[in-house]
């Protein structure tokens, strides 16, 4: 599937009526906010009044205006028995703007449609429930489930209380994720790695292992890419044996955490705060309690985890069933050897029917490589 064919991931559906042109429009809207609004939902809205389209909006970042104000802005405030075409249940409760709700109350609209329930909560039925009783008309609206995939980070956290973790892993077409000798770099092509940098800008957090830090040096930023804001970087690291000459502890463009656990030499983790790296203590033994790393990155409210380790944090995070998605990059090129390493360790299965099933989700050409998505559970 060419990228272009595409929308929230899943393949561009071909209205075959007004009110599917107006939400899959409201559906392209919202997704010019991805990476700004977090931890709050992408939304977009469009308003029509006699069949013509009077205004647009989506949210663009968390604290801004929602996706409804937005539009009715546009339409220059006076939008009074006009119909909305929104993605997602307008909200019901006071955060950091006023309900949604009550605005399209207060400003007289006629009729409501909107694609996907509000699960948060403080709405979840009862955005609806005020606008019905104030007499707007309130109609469910197509395509719930390319709204469900748009926000599949924010409806994970809101629901569970942590973040959507992506397993991203490249590899050649033979499966290697390195030489024999342990060289990687590059495994993919450049506009693989580009794409990499694109998914980087729009995730809250990008994780790595120490051992990728020892190989790699990486710095784990976006770059060459459009960035609404840097995303944390965090490093699993037990025994806090990151370097202090690392690029990654450079905080000068993103912040960095490192994550411990309660027997790291203190001299060390002292080093690593010294170099302005936030230390943050997960687990008493010899691993880092990667559970309990979700449920805090939840807490600090970060909705997306982009996991780029190498093979014992990939193995360790599928073994705790931790991973909701997978992105696998399978390079155009061959490798061989029987010591060349694959892209995950651990112990493995024993027997193929022990294998863990993937559900494939889409496909996609980039440069000369390819992009597997998919999702761990079978059918």
């Amino acid at each position: 599937m060419d990228p272009s064919e595409s929308v929230a991931g899943v393949r561009r559906p071909e209205p075959s009526s007004p009110g599917e042109r107006l939400m899959l429009r409201a559906i392209d809207l919202a997704e010019e906010g991805r990476g700004g609004t977090s931890p709050n939902p992408m939304v977009g809205a469009v308003l029509v009044r006699d069949g013509e389209v009077i205004g647009e909006g989506f949210h663009r970042m968390a604290g801004g205006p929602h996706a409804e104000v937005a539009a009715i802005d546009a339409a220059g405030g006076d939008v009074a028995g006009a119909t909305m075409y929104v993605t997602l249940e307008p909200c019901s409760h006071t955060g950091r703007t006023p309900p949604c709700a009550d605005t399209l109350i207060e400003r007289g609209l006629g009729r409501v449609v909107y694609a996907l329930e509000d699960p948060n909560p403080h709405v979840s039925g009862d955005g609806e429930a005020r606008m019905r009783e104030a007499g707007i008309r309130i109609e469910r609206g197509p395509y719930a489930e390319i709204v469900a995939r748009q926000n599949e980070a924010y409806l994970k956290w809101v629901t569970r209380g942590t973040p959507l973790l992506t397993l991203k892993m490249a590899v050649t077409l033979d499966g290697k994720a390195a030489t024999s000798t342990g060289e990687s770099r590059w495994v993919s092509s450049e506009e693989a790695r580009l794409d990499v940098h694109a998914m980087r800008s729009v995730s809250d957090a990008l994780m790595v292992g120490v051992g990728t830090v020892l190989a790699d040096d990486p710095l784990l930023t976006p770059r060459d890419v459009p960035v609404a804001r840097m995303p944390l970087r965090l490093v699993v690291d037990s025994q806090a044996r990151t370097p202090i000459s690392s690029r990654i502890l450079d905080t000068s463009d993103a912040p960095t955490t490192i994550a411990v656990t309660g027997n790291a030499p203190p001299e060390r983790v002292e080093a690593l705060a010294a170099r302005g790296a936030e230390v943050l203590v997960c687990g008493s033994g010899d691993l880092v309690d990667l559970e309990g790393l979700s449920r805090e990155l939840g807490h600090r409210g970060i909705t997306s985890l982009m996991v780029e380790g190498g093979p014992e944090l990939g193995a360790s995070l599928l073994d705790g069933g931790l991973v909701d998605k997978l992105v696998f990059y399978f390079a155009a090129k061959l490798v061989g050897g029987v010591d060349a390493p694959g892209p995950l360790a651990g112990q493995g299965v024993e027997m193929m029917k022990e294998a863990m099933p993937v559900r494939l989700d889409a496909v996609f050409r980039v440069g000369p490589d390819i992009k597997v998505v998919a999702y761990p559970g079978g059918e």
